[in-house]
C-alpha cells in the first residue's frame, strides 16, 4: 500500500517507534529511523530491515531536543528519498516526581522532546506534503494526553499539548490531502514502561510479575499490555485511503483506561 512512499519515525530504534517502522516498511515505505543506541546494533537493524522489506532504510541520530538537528533530519530524508510522505513523531522521555520536587531541567527536556520536537518536525515536513497534496502526520501522544496521573506533570502536559497540536495541524490542512492525527497508547511494554515496572518493584519490594500486575491493575482494565505491533497496525491504517477523513482524532489504545 505504501510502495514509493517514504517515512520518518522518530524514536524508532526500539519500542513503539520500532514497531511502527516495521509496520510501515512492511507496506513498502522507505524508512528513516531515528534514535540513540549502540551504533553496531543500529547498523544491524538497518541492514535487517533493508533485507526483509526490500526498501531503503536510513538512520539519523538527530537529537529531538535540538530544532536544527530535527530540520536537518527532515532535509536529509527528503534528499535521500525524494520526499517525506509520512511523519511519525514518536520520540519521548519520562520523569516522575511531585510538582514541587520536579527538576526544572527535566521539565524543560520533556517539553522539548515530547512536545516541541513534534512542532519542529511538522514545520519542516509540511510544505513538501502540501505541495504534493498528500501527507500523513501521526503523533504518538498517550492516554496521558486525555487523562492525568500524579507525579507525571511534564509528561501529561506535553502529551495534552501533542493532541492540541494535532488538532490544529489537522484543521489548517483540512481541505488538502494532508491529515494529522494522534495515537494515544496506554501501557505498552516498552523499555520506558519496563523501567517503571522495575522502579516500582524496587521501591516497594515486589517481584517483577507483581509489579507488572499492579501497574496494569491501577489503570488498564483489560489487564493486558498493548503491543508495538498493534500501534504499528493503527499507523498503517491512518496512512490508508480508509482514513482520508480521519482528521484531528486522538485514537486511544489503552485497554479501557480512558473509559473509566
Amino acid at each position: 500500500m505504501l510502495k514509493n512512499k517514504s517515512a520518518i519515525v522518530t524514536g524508532s530504534t526500539s519500542g513503539i517507534g520500532l514497531g511502527i517502522a516495521h509496520a510501515l516498511a512492511g507496506q513498502g515505505a522507505n524508512i528513516m529511523l531515528n534514535g540513540f543506541g549502540d551504533s553496531a546494533v543500529i547498523a544491524d537493524l538497518v541492514g535487517y530491515m533493508r533485507a526483509k522489506y526490500g526498501v531503503q532504510v536510513l538512520h539519523s541520530a538527530a537529537d529531538m531536543a535540538q530544532p536544527e538537528q530535527i530540520a536537518a533530519m527532515v532535509g536529509q530524508a527528503a534528499a535521500e528519498f525524494g520526499a517525506v510522505d509520512i511523519l511519525v513523531n514518536n520520540a519521548g522521555i519520562q520523569h516522575t516526581a511531585r510538582v514541587e520536587d520536579f527538576p526544572v531541567e527535566s521539565w524543560d527536556r520533556i517539553m522539548a522532546i515530547n512536545l516541541s520536537s513534534n512542532f519542529h518536525a511538522i514545520r519542516a515536513a509540511l510544505p513538501q506534503m502540501q505541495q504534493r497534496d498528500w501527507g500523513r502526520i501521526i503523533n504518538i501522544a498517550s492516554v496521558h494526553g486525555l487523562v492525568a496521573s500524579a507525579h507525571k506533570s511534564a509528561y501529561v502536559a506535553a502529551k495534552h499539548g501533542v493532541i492540541g497540536l494535532s488538532k490544529t495541524v489537522a484543521l489548517e490542512n483540512a481541505r488538502s490531502g494532508v491529515t494529522c492525527n494522534a495515537i494515544c497508547p496506554g501501557w505498552v511494554l516498552t523499555p520506558l514502561v519496563q523501567k517503571q515496572i522495575d522502579d516500582l518493584a524496587l521501591r516497594e519490594g515486589l517481584t517483577a510479575a507483581v509489579a507488572q500486575s499492579r501497574l496494569l491493575g491501577e489503570k488498564q482494565p483489560s489487564m493486558e499490555f498493548a503491543t508495538p505491533e498493534q500501534i504499528g497496525a493503527i499507523a498503517v491504517f491512518l496512512c490508508s485511503p480508509a482514513a482520508d477523513q480521519i482528521r484531528g482524532a486522538a485514537l486511544n489504545v489503552d485497554g479501557g483506561w480512558a473509559a473509566q
